[in-house]
């Protein structure tokens, strides 16, 4: 069982002792310390919250605990039930609110669950603010309001429908063009939310749609994460249908990937290629992802000629340095799509009406429009971590070991090679490190994790 806390929130387990996992005491505490922070950051009276959640079977629960609590700081909730991620970031300039918690552990199994925080604009907080929250809940320096200044809540379940005409209307998004197309999709909505948003979008899109895992009780039919070895039965059910292609989405649809028309998966790494393709071929400009992702965004930038810059790991990383550079389109090579026209979050709606638009003009299938990018394949591998493992230690050793590469520490240790690369960083999410590589083909990009696993491994001794 686990707690994690970090500057993008509060994850854990749900169960267990407080403090070493997510159980209502630490939900109330954290929520607490968010709602401080709020008061001291913003400087008004009367404060208002958006929050929304996931389908996952302890949503409720952290969710009725969370409002609770900020009611009780004397902060009005604006409550939208079961959502998205990027429909309450959508949500919250609407509302004029101050800021918003979404209840989500993303692609996490269903044992976990999370507070995302998120500031006035929709967007996550930054590194600074995220540590202010830690030292407030640390501390448990609260202040509750007296019986005549508690908050209220409004419930408002309208918001999918509102994200999804803010799509339909972006200026790069033609439903005419899409109904003509006539696609047949599958979609795996993994018993979440997303089961509820991207039928509701392709429809209005004139998509027809075909449902798997779509009823949002929170039963993950398979593990959440959008990876090629859960995600069998939709590619199956794509062929079967002779379906244009398949969609499938994490619980808090801020991650999309795509399934081939030949059940092959289009890859988590080509879904932000594909909607930049689309975006800078009809606008020039400049695009931002991760130090995890793909190359290929940079090839595909530069084809169009705009400049890509990489960022840390982490959405509130890529919005800032997205700012820095005025990028068009953003995003992480985990499917996650940043187009600033709509907001600064990842957002599945946003880029699957983006990837319609661009298959609608090219025509031909989904398969040859994979085929047309550049090869690059990745390789993701994981260490667990345990209390005597150094991490610090082990990047300080890899960063030395290849002093003589390119080598970026701006974010655990990423070494360039000539023809590949490999990232080694320690997860925000997990207790462990990461080790993401990506080659030419699939074998030398495994043949390069595994090495880089074997050095560390004999580094940490273990």
């Amino acid at each position: 069982m686990t707690l994690i806390k970090s500057i993008s929130g509060i994850r854990g387990t749900i169960g267990g002792p407080p403090g070493d996992n997510l159980t209502p005491i630490d939900a109330v505490k954290f929520a607490g310390a968010y709602g401080m922070w709020l008061k001291d950051y913003s400087k008004k009276d009367k404060l208002i919250v958006v929050i929304g959640r996931d389908a996952r079977l302890s949503g409720e629960m952290i969710q009725n605990l969370v409002v609770s609590t900020l009611i009780g700081l004397g902060i009005d909730v604006i409550d939208l039930g079961l959502s998205t991620t990027p429909t309450v970031e959508i949500a919250v300039p609407l509302e004029k609110a101050d800021g918003g918690i979404i209840l989500t552990a993303s692609h996490n199994p269903k044992q976990w669950n999370a507070l995302k925080l998120l500031n006035e604009k929709g967007e996550f907080l930054d590194a600074e603010q995220g540590r202010k929250i830690l030292e407030i809940a640390e501390g448990e320096d609260f202040n509750f309001a007296e019986v005549d200044h508690l908050g209220t809540v409004i419930k408002n379940d309208a918001y999918i429908d509102i994200h999804i005409d803010e799509v339909l209307n972006l200026s790069l998004v033609d439903a005419d063009i899409i109904r003509n197309a006539k696609f047949k999709v599958v979609v795996d909505g993994v018993n979440s939310t997303g089961g509820i948003a991207i039928p509701k979008l392709l429809k209005a899109l004139g998509v027809e749609v075909i449902e798997l895992y779509c009823d949002p009780t929170g039963h993950f039919p398979h593990n959440p994460e959008p990876l090629k070895e859960h995600l069998t039965d939709i590619c199956q059910l794509v062929v079967e249908e002779e379906a244009d292609f398949g969609i499938v989405v994490d619980p808090d649809v801020d991650r999309l990937a795509f399934i081939s028309n030949d059940g092959e998966m289009f890859g988590e790494e080509y879904t932000l290629v594909a909607c930049a393709d689309y975006v800078l071929g009809k606008t020039k400009g400049n695009t931002v992802s991760n130090l995890s992702s793909s190359r290929a965004l940079r090839d595909i930038t530069q084809k169009h000629g705009g400049t890509y810059e990489a960022s840390a790991v982490g959405e509130v990383n890529v919005v800032i340095k997205m700012k820095e550079n005025g990028a068009i389109i953003g995003g992480e090579g985990n499917g996650g799509i940043i187009y600033p026209e709509s907001h600064y979050g990842r957002d599945s709606l946003v880029g699957t009406a983006l990837f319609l638009m661009l298959m609608a003009e090219k025509g031909g299938t989904v398969a040859e429009l994979r085929a047309s990018y550049p090869a690059y394949f990745m390789s993701k591998k994981k260490i667990e971590l345990t209390p005597d493992l150094d991490v610090d230690r082990i990047l300080e050793a890899m960063e030395k070991k290849y002093r003589d590469e390119e080598v970026s520490t701006i974010d655990g240790v990423k070494i360039d090679f000539p023809e590949n690369w490999v990232h080694l960083r320690k997860s925000n999410t997990e207790p462990i490190i990461r080790i993401y590589t990506e080659a030419k083909s699939q074998s030398e990009a495994d043949v390069l994790a595994e090495r880089i696993i074997s050095e560390i491994k004999a580094v940490a001794g273990i």
